[in-house]
């Protein structure tokens, strides 16, 4: 159809109503961030790490605030404790020497041999076992020389497999024994192998105890469990909700204050060498030519360095003898070795950005040195950068539990992940969660931060934007 200029009108020119228009399909338009930030969170690996370092972040800095027990504090009644929920012991008197009993119408030293030696009868328990002591009583053999006692914490199968030997008695008419030894509450198997004075009987008699949790009047008043316990009251012992270690330290406690020491070492070293590695690559890049094959033969010379032996050289320089932390030489160590990789990284972004065409527009205005490489040459690199940080925090973090597990890094009784490690191993076998709660702790943190480095990775590389 055809209009003739007289026969449009004004009405003709009015915006058509919203329900009229085309339907457009328009990307929003987003920053570099906003759009990153988008990508990332449809990464879930990626979330979930970011939410799982929060936690940790919380369980670092605002745990000590709700759990207020001192790390460095050792409750020797309580020593590794496994997790588990509060527990009551019986009250009993201080220490009193046992006296052991003695049958005098019995002679001291028989003369049957070994292997004509009755087996011990009636053994029992002289009084109710508890976790201070065991006593053990038996009627004495007649002719017997003496008697060796063992404990077992499973029922013993030959006289090869009585278990730990506790003592001996070396005359015949004493028919008792005493054990003070780190008793717990578990199952016990006490055996008493009759002697002639030297060599043990074919036989022994095997006696089950379970000892009941037990604390001294002084243990419970210095803890400040009672006011005023008498022995046969009943207190709750103070609550380790992961545990104790061999000391009878609070694992919970201890774990916090090991993440302080460890993500502190774990973040400050990376900063440091992150930062300087930016500065140095970015310079190397930008002047380019000599100085940047001078500059970069050099990082290559620092690469070829072996770390442990200086970290050797560190320790011995700053005068840190055996046995002492060795942080600063550590710090020293993650510094001077570790910022190449960051530096290549940069330099590499660095010599791509500067050729392009913004950066020639950029000249052709006036622009300067100082503000080509402050506005446009690193903002373009802080993609690079984040990413290079958030893989470095563990890699020092791992380097740090490496050298304290093997006693160059954090030294007992300050606690990190790699010395909690080292302390853990000696026990982990009969106690694992000393060993498995700080070492789990060090694997959730290095996957939770490479989950969340990939997770980077892919939200700030620019040519995922196009593929979109």
């Amino acid at each position: 159809m055809n209009y003739r200029a007289h026969d449009l009108k004004r009405e003709d020119f009015a915006p058509l109503e919203k329900s009229q228009l085309d339907e457009v399909v328009a990307r929003p338009s987003l920053s570099y961030w906003q759009d990153a930030w988008r990508r990332f969170k449809q990464n879930t690996r990626a979330i979930i790490s970011m939410y799982i370092l929060i936690a940790l972040a919380v369980f670092t800095l605002g745990g000590p605030l709700l759990w207020t027990v001192d790390a460095s504090k050792q409750n020797l009644n309580q020593t590794s404790q496994p997790p588990g929920l509060a527990k009551h012991a019986l009250v009993v008197s201080a220490f009193e020497r046992w006296v052991l009993p003695t049958d005098p119408s019995r002679p001291e030293y028989g003369d049957l041999p070994p292997e004509e030696l009755a087996n011990p009868e009636g053994l029992r328990a002289a009084e109710a076992p508890n976790t201070q002591s065991v006593r053990i009583t038996w009627r004495p053999v007649a002719e017997a020389g003496g008697y060796n006692i063992y404990r077992h914490t499973r029922p013993p199968t030959s006289l090869q497999d009585l278990g730990l030997p506790l003592g001996s008695i070396e005359t015949g008419n004493v028919h008792g024994y005493e054990d003070r030894l780190n008793l717990k509450q578990e199952d016990y198997f006490y055996s008493v192998v009759t002697t002639d004075g030297f060599d043990e009987a074919e036989t022994y008699a095997t006696l089950q105890l379970r000892p009941q949790l037990a604390i001294t009047r002084e243990h419970a008043l210095e803890q400040g469990l009672s006011e005023d316990p008498r022995a046969g009251d009943t207190v709750t012992l103070a609550f380790y909700p992961l545990g104790t270690d061999y000391l009878g330290r609070d694992m919970l406690a201890r774990l916090m204050e090991g993440a302080r020491v460890s993500l502190f070492i774990g973040v400050i070293a990376p900063l440091a060498f992150v930062i300087f590695g930016v500065a140095y690559g970015g310079f190397s890049g930008y002047i380019g030519g000599t100085i940047d094959n001078i500059l970069m033969r050099l990082a290559d010379f620092v690469v070829a360095l072996p770390f442990l032996l200086f970290m050797i050289l560190f320790k011995i320089a700053f005068g840190i003898g055996p046995g002492e932390s060795g942080v600063i030489p550590m710090l020293v160590a993650l510094v001077l070795l570790s910022w190449p990789a960051t530096a290549r990284l940069v330099r590499g972004q660095v010599l791509q950005i500067r050729e392009q065409g913004y950066i020639d527009a950029a000249r052709l205005m006036g622009a300067s040195n100082h503000y080509l490489i402050a506005r446009h040459i690193l903002p373009n690199t802080m993609g690079v950068v984040l990413v290079t940080f958030t893989f470095a925090v563990p890699m020092a973090i791992f380097a740090e539990a490496f050298l304290s597990f093997i006693g160059m890094g954090v030294a007992p009784p300050t606690p990190s992940w790699g010395s909690m490690c080292n302390e853990g191993v000696k026990t982990m076998l009969s106690h694992p969660h000393e060993l498995i709660l700080p070492a789990a702790l060090i694997s959730i943190t290095v996957l939770a931060f490479n989950l969340f480095g990939d997770g980077l990775t892919e939200a700030l590389d620019a040519r995922m934007r196009g593929r979109e």
